[in-house]
């Protein structure tokens, strides 16, 4: 019963690997070094995202996307402090999830002409324990629901 209750993270690295979206600065000022344009955005390096999906919500099937805005630097370590919810799911407790998650995420840094330079861009997270099987084996290795 714990891989079920697993396997929606585990998809929603892969929806996040498929769907970083690389963004454009026009709310917020980005880190100085920031180059419009990037001709390859940042990718995320982690095989499973990182984020727990909170159990009581599980239990009571309680779902939503969450997207998270993020500044990873030229090394590919996310910036903390630049951080946010920028869509909430309506549910605090998924919001909370998905940040929490953030520390662990590993990036390679968005590159300009092959050189590695910071980006802004949005992360959605997938919470949703209606997905469908598809990798058991990602699924095996996520974070277990917190509760």
């Amino acid at each position: 019963m714990a891989n079920n209750l697993l396997r929606p993270v585990a998809v929603a690295a892969a929806l996040l690997a498929a769907g970083l979206i690389a963004c454009d600065s026009t709310n917020d000022p980005p880190p100085a070094d920031t180059t419009a344009g990037a001709s390859e955005p940042p990718r995320l390096l982690n095989e499973v995202l990182p984020v727990a999906y909170p159990g009581t919500l599980w239990a009571r099937g309680v779902g939503g996307e969450v997207t998270l805005r993020l500044f990873v630097d030229s090394t590919g370590a996310v910036i903390s402090d630049s951080t946010r919810v920028e869509t909430s799911s309506g549910e605090p407790q998924l919001d909370s999830a998905a940040l929490r998650g953030v520390p662990e995420m590993r990036f390679s840094p968005a590159l300009i002409r092959g050189r590695p330079v910071s980006s802004a861009l949005l992360v959605p997270v997938l919470f949703n324990r209606d997905v469908p099987d598809s990798d058991d084996s990602a699924a095996d290795s996520a974070s277990t629901p917190s509760g």
